[in-house]
């Protein structure tokens, strides 16, 4: 099963990467690195699934990604 992750640093702590899965808002973690930050969210993925398969629930559907570029004035 995959999932997007989304990386990014952390506007508030400088060399702290966030790391999110949209399909499941309350799937975030961190790391120091974004290889770092990306391994924490494959776990706490993981853990997420092995959750829902208990309360017997079952998995969402990953979300549609799409890029919009603009022209910044």
């Amino acid at each position: 099963m995959r999932y997007t992750v989304v990386l990014r640093p952390d506007p508030e702590t400088p060399g702290v990467w966030l790391a999110e899965v949209p399909a499941l808002p309350w799937c975030a973690t961190f790391g120091h690195s974004p290889e770092e930050a990306l391994e924490n969210a494959r776990d706490a993925l993981e853990a997420a699934l092995e959750a829902l398969k208990a309360l017997g629930e079952a998995p969402p559907p990953d979300v549609t990604v799409a890029q919009v570029s603009l022209d910044a004035a």
